[in-house]
């Protein structure tokens, strides 16, 4: 047997705020101690004494680590990544996104079908899966698409899925324009016990908006005016170009608006005739965040009155782009679908984290070339900055605790996808992150393990670095 013992350390999880130590055997949680264990001295002795009752012998392997007093939390679980691969990896590749992961404090994530081929089989997602096992950095889930190749009317590949090696299924990158065939895969994933993850957005009204954003992208590139995300000096441009750039931009938000609140509000109603687990990805407006709190109303009434939960149930998942910013300025040029929306939506998503309608953090992670965000393509890197953005956006400003925190980016999305993770519990799997919620650093996309490069949190000066991660009771190198 391996044992591992971190002390001096701050224990911060969704209910946990204390100092103490963690025990870990073999990957999972032996147990964990609350108090005065900053000296070495003490944890060996505690943990000597719990570890002999547990059958540990002179020669077993144990292991003690000081954590110099900084935050140990369960290790953050990202229920969207894009990793680009297969086809795609000149934008990013398994390794290079793991190796991302891990950097920014994740131990498990879930990647999205939007490959080339998409992945639309058991056998192509679990083939991603034993490539990320030999790469041995973090814990990795293939989703599958809903319809096969995102061609939008087969969902027969459904039937050979097995919700414990493929959690959720989803078409992110658009909807499944046929409310029939949707419908239909809701009622398939149903009685497999998976969640559809949806990218709510009507087709209609999408692309509705594309010749706004086109128009918006041809002045961009005519005035070399980067799209990547970054703010820069612009000022040699004409007022009237970003004015009209801005125009362009608005009138495109405001059909991709629309399309986001259509296409909340239909799937959660056939989710509802299904009796379906449907997660609402990268939530942004408030009419949306308004339907997401009535629907979790109409399923809690349903399992409240009836003694048990009839299967229909919705969560929702926000961005720490969304969170942490708003259209105003240089900020609509950074394209992203859902777009950055107005002030008045973000704060809205504020308070919705604060009361509970948005059950956790996804990064909706889109590593692009820096061509390809030249010439538009929507998504940020993300997965090396959450935290950071997250913690000070949310956390130094009062908005919610470090508990809080713990919660939306560990309990909650392992509770979503029935993962054994997310909190100091005895038995656990022993994933954590340590954190120095404090540092301040400044975003430099240039150091990010990620093949991706294009964020507007680049330069930005933020609180909280990630130290270490232990992934499995073991301690991950770069």
């Amino acid at each position: 047997m391996n044992a591992l013992v971190i002390y001096n350390a701050h224990l911060v999880d969704e209910t946990v705020s204390s100092f103490g130590a963690v025990v870990c055997v073999d990957g999972k949680i032996l147990a964990v101690l609350q108090g005065n264990y900053k000296n070495r001295k003490t944890a060996e002795d505690s943990a000597h004494a719990i570890l002999s009752e547990n059958g540990f012998v002179d020669g077993d392997t144990v292991d003690f680590f000081d954590a110099e007093s900084l935050t140990l939390t369960p290790a953050f679980i990202d229920m969207h990544v894009h990793f680009r691969d297969p086809g795609l990896t000149e934008k990013e590749d398994l390794e290079s996104g793991l190796r991302a992961a891990i950097a920014g404090g994740y131990g498990t994530v879930v990647a999205m079908p939007n490959t080339k081929p998409v992945v639309s089989s058991a056998e192509d997602a679990l083939s991603l899966v034993s490539r990320a096992k030999k790469i041995d950095l973090c814990h990795f889930y293939q989703s599958v698409s809903i319809t096969r190749d995102f061609l939008g009317t087969d969902i027969s590949h459904l039937k050979a899925l097995d919700s414990s090696a493929v959690p959720l299924i989803t078409e992110d990158g658009h909807d499944v324009d046929s409310a029939n065939t949707m419908f239909e895969a809701m009622k398939t994933a149903s009685s497999k016990g998976m969640i559809v993850s949806c990218h709510c957005e009507d087709s209609s009204f999408a692309k509705a908006a594309a010749p706004h954003r086109k128009a918006a992208l041809d002045l961009m590139k005519k005035y070399a005016i980067p799209v990547y995300g970054h703010n820069v000096d612009t000022g040699d441009v004409p007022e009237n170009v970003h004015e009209e750039i801005r125009a362009e931009l608005l009138k495109a938000n405001e059909s991709l608006y629309i399309a986001e609140n259509i296409a909340t509000m239909r799937n959660i109603e056939l989710a509802r005739m299904a009796d379906c687990h449907i997660h609402i990805c990268h939530i942004s407006t408030k009419e949306a965040i308004d339907a997401v709190s009535y629907a979790k109303e109409i399923s809690f009434d349903n399992e409240t009155s009836s003694g048990n939960h009839n299967g229909f149930r919705v969560t929702a998942e926000a961005t720490p782009h969304h969170i942490a910013l708003s259209d105003e300025g240089a900020n609509i040029r950074a394209l992203v679908n859902p777009p950055l929306r107005s002030e008045c939506d973000r704060l809205a998503l504020i308070e919705a984290i604060r009361n509970g309608t948005i059950d956790c953090i996804a990064t909706d992670h889109a590593p692009h070339t820096f061509e390809d965000k030249k010439n538009g393509a929507p998504g940020f890197t993300g997965l090396e900055c959450a935290y950071s953005v997250c913690n000070t956006v949310l956390v130094k400003s009062g908005e919610i605790s470090e508990q809080d925190l713990s919660r939306l980016m560990s309990a909650a999305p392992a509770r979503i996808l029935h993962l054994n993770k997310g909190v100091f519990r005895v038995g656990y799997d022993a994933d954590f992150a340590l954190l120095d919620p404090n540092e301040k650093r400044v975003i430099h996309t240039k150091d990010f393990y990620s093949k991706g490069k294009a964020t507007p949190f680049d330069g930005k000066t933020v609180f909280g670095v990630v130290k270490e991660v232990f992934i499995d009771g073991k301690k991950k190198a770069l």
